[in-house]
């Protein structure tokens, strides 16, 4: 049947054909197959027989071939009738909801009420013409040139400059959204999959899958599609995600054919058909269920949650593990704990902001009190004057300018441009990491990097090129130290050897020709199979006719490699009827197995354990310490009758016949050596964990330079490493592994567990004082678990399974092991692009509110009106994150160690700086303000009275105080100390143009501001006196410079700012989410529990509605989403009174007291 045409395919089978009644003329519904879907195991096999007769009935009704799929010419139609490969995404949200969030801000709502009530009583004229005279000073000058008119102006300044803040943050978040998702879409993209067209085997983007697709399953593949299996060798499918069942499904075409999107190929391949994509698949199902637009939304909201602190954050936090896209089962969400818990950097800033936030508030309060208390006392106590009820007004009028004044100085202590700051460096970063090959898939694994202690690396593809070539082996009792001369071998040996090659391994594995002229032929598949198929074209055969012959449907029994065997072994049926097993692996592992060898003459001779022990020691071990990868290829013959019992594995594989032991080389990558020793003098430790044989790991390290002969290190396989870590018992215990992990620099001949378990005990190990920080690189199916665990995971972008990427935070698009080290320079870069924003906005911070402060308290005016301090904020918040987040990293920042959890934000070189150019800053200002007038020779500003038109003398102070920002911002682009602050300063052209722009958009407010900004405007010799006090800043920091950290003290004790309760070293996990989570809990705790209330209810309800309408998929669900709720309720409980209910539905919370304990 395979060599007939799609038409005569047709037309043979026209005879029962049904598709007149269905749609678009296929002869099955939309709503057949999603009912088929739903069924499993045997249910689903007797209704296909019901129905359609057989897989082929299905096919035909759909109008596909089971071998050699679609024409592609109906492909739209078929989009038309079954829908596209896509979950149509939520609406990304729009500009004005961006803003209306933005408005949300308590600072900027408290500002507005204040403006508006301002620009109300400006409006207020109290009646009477001569009440001036008796309500005392309040009213003197009020009345000057109809500046009366003119008081509307700073209500409307204020509210002006509230929209300028606004429009700024909403735009910064409307591009990060974009960003974002076009990062997601570039994912979505990468993602291809093998389907059958048109007899030709394709790669498609997922997108472009349509029902009646054959698509082509191997090992490590996420399915894409719903689809019904058509042939299957040896496949295992994780159905975990959608079910929640963690052990692995076997799935075969006649038992259990039924595959499900979202799920994971564990073992084995096989070809199916596609039934249901996009939202009719079950994955798609459970979306629109929960009324998710697909896992971007998920991604998004962590994103979120991580990027502000808002309330309008918060809100999604009780989703996360509701919504968690493929609802992950319980072993995920252990795995989970660890990510949740905040980066590093992010913990420490939350806790940095509350902290500064306090002091604002308290700043602010006083202010506000002494201001109205000294006004009070001075008119009514001292000149003793009555309060006059027309008079009101005029006092009320004064009560709100200080209550305006009070509000600046919480603004301006506020420091609402750390999130930004974050957001635009992470941002940045990303987007400039993709050059550098790193697919950044959540953001803060960028910075995280930057603190990575240790990489555990994988060999094969990363360490080196994944090019693998067949370079010496061990046929008919001849060791070739190069592929031999085909001539040299017996035909009987050869045909064998060739045979096994060709037909032993996967058929998707192919060797095409060179794409460009002179280029090496392109592997395509399983490297370590390219490299066998690489000696069969050596040998002058071709392994295509071979596979032609034997087709991959009438490959009788395939073993497929995984993990547990090392080896992949398939059965062939002869033509007199008996049959023959091929079997390839590991060296050492397949020669245990085989009792014969081939001779010279290519007849089998017996192959005794003492053989097998000299040719471990003559040509295993001199190849593997050449760093070649060591392949034996075996076969054995089979009587026809009595069938064997294939499914009794052990004694099947057994009692082989070794053919040829290969030598495959896989050189180490050029740049790789160079990358490591930068790794190491950044102060990470790189490891190699590998499942290759332990003398080829070895001699792969050397040549990497992971170890140096002669220094103190070990090297261990798997047995030896579990043997030393784990206890009578056999479980693993901390202090066994305390004693290896520090030497270990080779793991070899692991198994995925045993990787997971390294990192596990990297992580939790209390050894350093700091707890170690983990990337790991992996790019097979068994590697997620590591890849989840580490603080970091790299999958591979080209050979890496999908299993590998979803688990991952960083995809290598290359490969590489250098574009790692490429992620650590930008996640330092992060790091300290934050701490000089930090550097600079602390000292902004401490002068102004100290100025506003002590300048209301003796002269009943902050010498910074309100207008001017939110100019002040909007260079400190914005531009300045602008200019000192876009830093680009310089090698130097690999020079130096990692900084380590618990290190405080604020080095003590931080707080020299912060607090040397306050005192200076703090020195002018003052110095401006009480003996400015003498200096400069102009009328006093100091008690003025309302509505006064602005003063020349407080125009000389917001000038100079604004310049000295501008100057210091070039001093804050340096934090270690350096002398040279303008060094690269023309690498980066942003910093340049902000802090031009920024001059000039000065000259524009103090020349032609007027009365909205309190300004009047100075000539060229005042502006001469301003820039020289400004430009003091430059040569104020190389003092500051010189004088030694060790003098001062008291820093230490200040750079510990941030260092109370810091994460312990995780002994813990819950009380660690406490940790964090306090300082989150500070923020606007009230709304969070607002809107966690209101979004739990509103999830129930949509929940509990689609049930009503639901499907037979009902029943599964509802056993998933109430573990998930239970799970959630006891964490998340949105409210005090919800405890009980918590309570009710969770039998292990103890009468309360967890659920009240975790109120956030």
């Amino acid at each position: 049947m395979g060599d007939l045409t799609n038409s005569d395919y047709y037309a043979k089978n026209q005879g029962n054909d049904v598709s007149s009644n269905h749609e678009g003329g296929f002869g099955v519904s939309v709503m057949e197959l999603r009912d088929l879907m739903e069924l499993r195991g045997s249910e689903a096999v007797v209704k296909i027989q019901e129905e359609y007769g057989d897989m082929d009935g299905l096919c035909q009704r759909l109008k596909t071939s089971p071998t050699e799929g679609l024409t592609g010419d109906d492909l739209d139609k078929r989009k038309e009738v079954y829908g596209e490969n896509l979950i149509p995404p939520k609406k990304p949200k729009t500009f004005l909801q961006l803003v209306w969030e933005a408005l949300q801000d308590v600072t900027l709502i408290i500002l507005e009420v204040a403006a508006l009530i301002s620009l109300g009583l400006s409006f207020y004229q109290p009646p009477g013409g001569d009440s001036g005279e008796s309500c005392g000073t309040a009213a003197a000058g009020a009345e000057d040139e109809g500046e009366a008119e003119a008081g509307w102006i700073e209500g409307a300044a204020i509210l002006l400059s509230v929209v300028c803040v606004v429009l700024v943050t909403a735009f910064n978040d409307w591009s990060k959204e974009k960003q974002f998702r076009g990062l997601q879409s570039r994912i979505e993209q990468e993602q291809k999959f093998q389907v059958v067209r048109g007899a030709q085997v394709i790669q498609l983007p997922v997108a472009d899958i349509v029902v009646g697709d054959i698509a082509q399953i191997k090992y490590g593949d996420l399915l894409p599609a719903d689809g019904v299996l058509i042939q299957g060798n040896d496949l295992k499918i994780d159905e975990s995600s959608l079910t929640g069942e963690s052990d692995h499904v076997k799935k075969d075409a006649d038992k259990d054919p039924m595959l499900l999107s979202g799920t994971h190929v564990m073992e084995g391949s096989g070809r199916m058909l596609v039934t249901a994509v996009g939202v009719n698949s079950q994955t798609g199902i459970i979306f629109t269920l929960l009324g998710a637009g697909e896992p971007v939304e998920e991604e998004k909201k962590k994103e979120k949650v991580k990027k502000q602190d808002g309330a309008a954050a918060m809100e999604m936090q009780p989703l996360k593990s509701a919504e968690g896209g493929e609802m992950e089962e319980k072993e995920k969400k252990k795995a989970n704990i660890s990510k949740k818990e905040k980066s590093v950097l992010q913990g420490k800033l939350t806790k940095l902001a509350v902290q500064i936030g306090k002091a604002g508030l308290v700043m602010s309060a006083i202010t506000v009190i002494i201001l109205v208390l000294y006004f009070a006392v001075d008119n009514f106590v001292l000149q003793k004057r009555p309060w006059l009820t027309e008079c009101t007004p005029i006092y009320v009028q004064y009560f709100v300018k200080f209550f305006i004044i009070g509000v600046t100085v919480l603004v301006v202590a506020v420091p609402e441009g750390l999130p930004l700051a974050v957001t635009i460096s992470l941002a940045y970063s990303v987007k400039k990491m993709m050059k550098d090959n790193n697919l950044v898939r959540h953001l803060d694994a960028c910075e995280t990097m930057g603190n990575a202690t240790a990489i555990c690396s994988d060999k094969t593809g990363t360490l080196t090129t994944n090019r693998m070539t067949a370079v010496a082996c061990y046929v008919g009792d001849v060791h070739y130290k190069e592929i031999p001369d085909p001539g040299a071998l017996t035909a009987k040996s050869l045909d064998i050897l060739v045979n096994a090659i060709s037909l032993n391994s996967a058929y998707t594995t192919k060797i095409l020709p060179a794409t460009k002229e002179g280029g090496l032929p392109m592997q395509v598949g399983n490297k370590t199979e390219c490299g066998l198929l690489g000696l069969v074209l050596d040998l002058k055969r071709d392994y295509q006719p071979i596979r032609n012959q034997i087709p991959e449907e009438k490959l009788y029994k395939v073993y497929t490699f995984n993990s547990a065997r090392k080896s992949m072994s398939t059965v062939i049926k002869l033509s007199d009827g008996s049959f023959r097993m091929y079997s390839k692996g590991a060296s050492e592992i397949v020669l245990k197995k085989c009792t014969k060898i081939l001779n010279q003459e290519g007849e089998p001779r017996v192959f005794r354990p003492r053989d097998k022990d000299e040719m471990v020691k003559k040509v295993i071990e001199p190849m593997a310490c050449d760093g070649l990868r060591t392949i034996c290829v075996a076969y054995r013959d089979f009587p026809g009758d009595p069938e064997p019992l294939w499914d009794n594995e052990n004694d099947i594989l057994n009692e082989l016949t070794a053919v040829c032991v290969v030598g495959i080389e896989d050189p180490v990558r050029p740049e790789v050596p160079d990358a490591i020793i930068r790794c190491q003098r950044a102060g990470i430790t790189v490891r190699m964990v590998t499942g290759d044989n332990i003398n080829t790991a070895r001699a792969i390290a050397i040549k990497c330079g992971i170890i140096h002969p002669g220094e103190d290190f070990l090297c261990i396989d798997g047995k030896e490493f579990n043997r030393r870590i784990r206890n009578e018992k056999g479980e693993v215990e901390q202090e066994r592994m305390d004693k290896v992990w520090p030497k270990l620099r080779v793991l070899a001949r692991s198994s995925p567990t045993d990787k997971h378990t390294l990192v596990k005990g990297i992580i939790d190990s209390c050894l350093t004082d700091q707890r170690q920080v983990v990337a790991v690189t992996g790019d097979g199916t068994n590697d997620g678990p590591a890849l989840k665990k580490a603080d970091v995971g790299f999958a591979m972008g080209i050979a890496g399974t999908d299993v590998a990427k979803e688990a991952s935070d960083i995809i290598l698009t290359d490969d590489n092991f250098s574009s790692i080290v490429k992620a650590v320079m930008w996640g330092r870069n992060v790091y300290d692009s934050i701490s000089k924003f930090l550097q600079f906005q602390l000292t902004v911070n401490v002068v102004a509110v100290i100025v506003a402060f002590t300048g209301a308290c003796i002269t009943q005016d902050s010498p910074l009106k309100a207008v001017q301090m939110l100019w002040v904020n909007l260079i400190m918040d914005t531009f300045a994150s602008l200019a000192l987040a876009t830093e680009p990293p310089t090698e130097a920042l690999l020079m130096r160690k990692p900084y380590g959890r618990n290190k405080p934000l604020i080095s003590s070189t931080m707080t020299k700086n912060i607090l040397g150019h306050g005192i200076y800053q703090l020195v002018i200002i003052f110095s401006l303000l009480f003996v400015g007038e003498q200096i400069f020779d102009i009328d006093s500003g100091r008690h003025a009275p309302l509505h006064s038109p602005p003063s020349e003398h407080y125009t000389i102070i917001f000038n100079t105080f604004v310049l000295m920002q501008l100057f210091n911002e070039i001093n804050a682009r340096k934090i270690h100390g350096e002398r040279n602050v303008f060094d690269g300063i023309f690498r980066n052209p942003i910093f340049c143009s902000i802090v031009f722009g920024t001059f000039a958009i000065q000259i524009v407010i103090v020349q032609f501001g007027g009365k909205p900004f309190s300004c009047t405007p100075l000539d060229l010799e005042k502006w001469g006196w301003c820039t020289f006090l400004g430009l003091g800043e430059l040569v104020w920091g190389q003092v500051i410079a010189t004088i030694p950290n060790s003098k001062l003290r008291f820093l230490r004790g200040a750079g510990q700012l941030t260092k109370k309760n810091e994460m312990p070293g995780d002994e813990d996990m819950n009380e660690d989410n406490e940790e964090i989570d306090h300082a989150e809990r500070e923020l606007r705790r009230g709304q969070v529990l607002w809107f966690r209330g209101l979004n739990r209810i509103q999830t129930q309800i949509d929940v509990v509605n689609t049930f009503k309408s639901g499907s037979s998929y009902q029943g599964q669900l509802r056993r998933q989403s109430s573990t998930t709720s239970q799970n959630q309720d006891v964490t998340n409980v949105s409210s005090p009174s919800h405890v009980s209910l918590s309570n009710a539905l969770s039998p292990t919370s103890p009468a309360g007291h967890s659920g009240r304990e975790r109120i956030p």
